[in-house]
């Protein structure tokens, strides 16, 4: 019951962000709205590239599921299960959970107003809240082996500094910053800000990991015990 119902999940959750990337894809050459900028593309925006994680993790956790025997020792369970538990968990968590943050404070520091003419009430929804519980299910349908706790916090913190060091770069480039909050920054404001982001992603991996131990526990120690 339970491979079935995480088969049928997958599946859905891949095909709804695939359609969710499609119909932003589909915006490509429309005029943008006040708070878009063209250079970069979407591929400045953490919010597109969370949506590509996320439809990747569960493309790949589909493709696992035709696998037949042990799926649990094999390397694409593994790149699976290192997916989901360091990339795709904290930051769709962090992206959902900062964004509405800001939002309730002051959207035009996030999501300027002017953008609600360019993105329609449910594609906002889509990229900054269904994530949320689509990532929840997935610890309810599907145990996820994590790995050591320095490697996967060192594995964050280059992807983390990759997209800061990106970021820069289209602020030097053209001198807008992909999200209006950061030009209220100084200089050693941005680096305290940056830290506090990177904090918060490393409690959203530790929350995930103990999620997935509190509600597998019982059938991850069936599994050790049948090992020994």
């Amino acid at each position: 019951m339970t491979s079935t119902l995480g088969r049928v999940y997958h599946i859905t959750a891949f095909s709804w962000y695939a359609f969710v990337v499609k119909c932003l894809a589909a915006k490509d050459g429309e005029k943008l709205p006040p708070g878009i900028f063209v250079y970069g593309g979407p591929w400045k925006y953490l919010t597109f590239l969370n949506l590509l994680l996320q439809m990747s993790f569960f493309g790949l956790a589909a493709l696992n599921d035709l696998q037949a025997g042990k799926k649990s020792e094999t390397i694409l369970s593994r790149c699976k299960d290192l997916l989901f538990s360091v990339f795709a968990f904290p930051v769709g968590m962090f992206v959902v959970l900062l964004f509405w943050t800001i939002f309730a404070y002051d959207r035009e520091l996030v999501y300027p107003a002017t953008i609600d003419t360019f993105f329609p009430p449910w594609i906002n929804h889509a990229m900054h809240t269904f994530v949320l519980p689509v990532l929840l299910g997935e610890v309810l349908v599907q145990p996820h082996i994590y790995p050591q706790t320095k490697h996967a916090l060192a594995a964050l913190g280059v992807v983390g500094l990759a997209y800061l060091f990106w970021i820069i770069w289209v602020f030097l480039s053209v001198g807008i910053w992909v999200y209006p909050l950061l030009g209220h920054f100084s200089t050693a404001g941005l680096a305290g800000f940056f830290f506090f982001n990177m904090s918060a992603v490393t409690l959203f991996y530790l929350l995930g990991d103990k999620l997935n131990s509190h509600v597998w526990s019982k059938d991850m120690n069936k599994t050790t015990a049948n090992k020994q």
